[in-house]
Formats: structure tokens, sequence, C-alpha cells
């Protein structure tokens, strides 16, 4: 943090910053506010050169590449936001259908169980029909 405060003073005493952007389009910088254009003022290779200054460099004719990356980042985080939506869509779906199979599971089991007394009813109503013929046989 300290090394970047000193480049931020080093960078606002080596610049000016231009109230006008001119042609230059805006651009968002690191802290998602819109950058000032500045000028090196001081000797050397770079006197005369615009950038866009925060407390992070981006030299102006950069820009249209860093704006790429914004803009992928951008599309990215949008991505993300959808595929989270989904994700938690489909979550609840799960948790629809675990319940919906719960109760299909114990509709099956009274189902079964109906099934079986009404097996039991039978073979008992069968061998008492046995019973009848025989006895009815036999007189």
């Amino acid at each position: 943090m300290a090394s970047q405060q000193s480049m931020n003073s080093d960078s606002s005493s080596m610049s000016k910053s231009k109230s006008r952007s001119g042609s230059m389009p805006q651009l968002l910088c690191y802290h998602n506010d819109i950058a000032p254009i500045r000028v090196v003022k001081h000797d050397g290779p770079t006197r005369g050169k615009r950038f866009y200054g925060c407390s992070h460099l981006i030299w102006t004719d950069e820009s249209n590449e860093v704006r790429e990356l914004q803009f992928k980042l951008f599309e990215k985080d949008t991505e993300i936001a959808v595929l989270e939506l989904e994700n938690s869509l489909l979550q609840e779906k799960v948790k629809e259908l675990k319940q919906t199979n719960l109760k299909n599971h114990d509709q099956l089991e009274e189902i079964l169980l109906e099934n079986s007394v009404t097996r039991e009813g039978m073979y008992t109503a069968t061998a008492d029909k046995k019973l009848y013929v025989f006895l009815l046989m036999s007189w």
C-alpha cells in the first residue's frame, strides 16, 4: 500500500490532470471510477505521452486492450451470474424431485401393503370356497 501511495505521488508529480478527455474514450480504472487522462510532463522518452491516471498507470494507446479485457471480464461475470442462477434453479428442482420421490415411495409402500392384504383375503376366500365345496360334496 505504501509503495502504491508513493507511486501515486510520483505519477501525480510527473503528470498533470486534464479536465477534458478530447477524443479519447472514457475508461474505468481499477476502482470502477472514470480514469482521468493525464500527460507526462517530466523529461524522458515518454514526455508528452498521454495516459489514464489513477493509482494504476494505463497508457492511452493501450486502452483498447484494457477495455477489451474489461468487457471480457464483464461477459464472464455475466456468464457466472447466469450459471449460478441456473444452478440454484436446478437445486430447487432436485429438492422438489426428492420430495416427489419420497411421496411416491410412501404411496408404493401403501399399495404393496394393500396388495398383500388383498392377496391374503383372496387366499382365505379361496380356501373357504374349497372347504364349502368339499362339505357340499360330502353330503
